[in-house]
């Protein structure tokens, strides 16, 4: 489950990263926002390289925003494989987006809390970690499908209802027949 969940959770990722890159840069064109630095920032303060101030170079910029939200895919992808599908597992996913963003930007010194951010700007970021999550989580939900259940679906099929004292399924049930 592993492997296909690392392969397939990339491909996921990638294809989140392009569609919310795609959806800013619609964004941008309409509200006349400017690109974002701190995605370069980020990465030149992850990997100990040397700040520059004023607008970034911009592979910094793309290696550290494809490359999270493509690595950060392996996450859901996970979920998937596990049986975490759907709209409510990409909600979640959305948080976990918009969490990873803040602990790097933070933990770093680059950004601040979003709750000292214009609501526009939240708003705005909100919006595009959404598609991203919503997306990376349709492809990843796709791929992972093709491998049928998820041990939690399967024990959802089991063990209908939410009830107590339903236990685990069977070890040898739980991967499949």
């Amino acid at each position: 489950m592993i492997k296909r969940a690392l392969k397939q959770g990339l491909i996921a990722g990638a294809a989140g990263s392009v569609v919310m890159t795609f959806g800013e840069k619609l964004e941008q064109a309409v509200t006349k926002r400017p690109d974002s630095h701190v995605p370069a920032r980020v990465l030149e303060r992850l990997a100990g390289l040397p700040e520059r101030p004023g607008k970034q170079p911009l592979a910094l910029n793309w290696a550290m925003h494809f490359g999270q939200a493509t690595l950060l895919g392996v996450l859901r992808s996970v979920m998937a494989h596990a049986g975490l599908r759907g709209p409510l597992a990409s909600a979640k996913f959305t948080v976990i987006r918009l969490t990873t963003d803040q602990v790097l930007e933070n933990a770093t010194g680059v950004g601040a809390p979003p709750s000292t951010w214009p609501r526009k700007e939240l708003v705005i970021d909100v919006l595009h970690k959404a598609v991203y999550a919503f997306t990376t989580g349709a492809v990843a939900d796709a791929l992972a499908a093709r491998g049928g259940p998820g041990p939690g679906q399967r024990h959802a099929a089991d063990c209908p209802g939410r009830r107590t004292g339903a236990g685990p399924i069977p070890r040898r049930n739980a991967y499949g027949p």
